[in-house]
């Protein structure tokens, strides 16, 4: 079905002809295509996100921070610096960076996500350079390269985490840093993120994650690891029910972020 123009009959008639390889699960995409219209809607199927959003966007600034030396009372702090958002989705993360004063470029394989993304940019008034691609069709075309890459909820959706995870380090600058968000393989996953979010609770929509996808911080690092650069984490993240909130944590058994920088 790919070359056809889409429809809601089908969800993956909207991946694009180059959109392919190891960042592409067909299935993971159609998945998100299908409600592609909601990801700004803080109620409707992504609202675990927007409550998730807040912890990784205060993570990453100060990750940044750190890493480059900037002053974090700065209004744009990161002004003259490139980032790039693979799976960016609807960009509940890209908005925010390109706030902060990246110099922003969001990555997705679905066109209906890139769709609603620059819709939503369009209308907040932000300069957003939203692309219907891949990491691989980058790292092909000779990108140049970025000083924050960004992987956030999306290795657990590929075909390939380790090359996936490669063409993301090819495409850092030295000195950069890639910052990544996934899910581990652990029972309490598998039990609260998968059947528990989509089955019991119906946060997420049935499919959306393949438990058995699903990385340890160990597989995710030496993943990482495979070239010259520094892992740090796991940093894990967790969700307090009373609250609605999420925090960092020591435990790591359900979600976490890492980092790995390129000297």
């Amino acid at each position: 079905m790919r070359g056809a123009s889409p429809s809601s009959a089908d969800p993956e008639a909207d991946i694009s002809d180059h959109a392919h390889g190891p960042s592409v699960d067909a299935e993971g995409v159609a998945v998100f295509s299908a409600i592609a219209d909601q990801w700004w809607d803080p109620k409707g199927k992504f609202a675990p996100l927007h409550h998730f959003n807040p912890i990784r966007l205060g993570f990453i600034r100060d990750q940044a921070l750190t890493r480059f030396g900037r002053d974090s009372t700065a209004r744009q702090p990161f002004e003259g610096l490139r980032l790039i958002d693979i799976g960016c989705g609807g960009g509940l993360l890209s908005e925010p960076m390109a706030r902060l004063g990246f110099q922003v470029t969001g990555l997705d394989a679905s066109a209906r996500n890139i769709a609603a993304a620059k819709a939503h940019a369009d209308k907040t008034g932000l300069s957003i350079d939203y692309r219907c691609a891949t990491a691989e069709s980058l790292v092909e075309a000779g990108e140049p390269k970025f000083d924050v890459v960004l992987a956030m909820e999306v290795v657990e959706h590929v075909a390939d985490p380790k090359a996936f995870l490669s063409d993301c380090m090819h495409l850092l600058k030295p000195g950069g840093i890639l910052v990544t968000a996934t899910l581990n393989r652990t029972l309490k996953s598998l039990a609260l993120a998968k059947i528990g979010a989509e089955y019991v609770l119906r946060w997420l929509p049935i499919g959306a994650h393949d438990w058995r996808k699903f990385l340890t911080p160990e597989e995710l690092r030496g993943f990482l690891a495979a070239g010259p650069v520094a892992v740090q984490g796991p940093f894990g993240v967790v969700f307090h029910p009373l609250t609605g909130k999420w925090s960092l944590s020591d435990d790591s058994a359900m979600n976490y972020m890492m980092t790995a920088t390129k000297d």
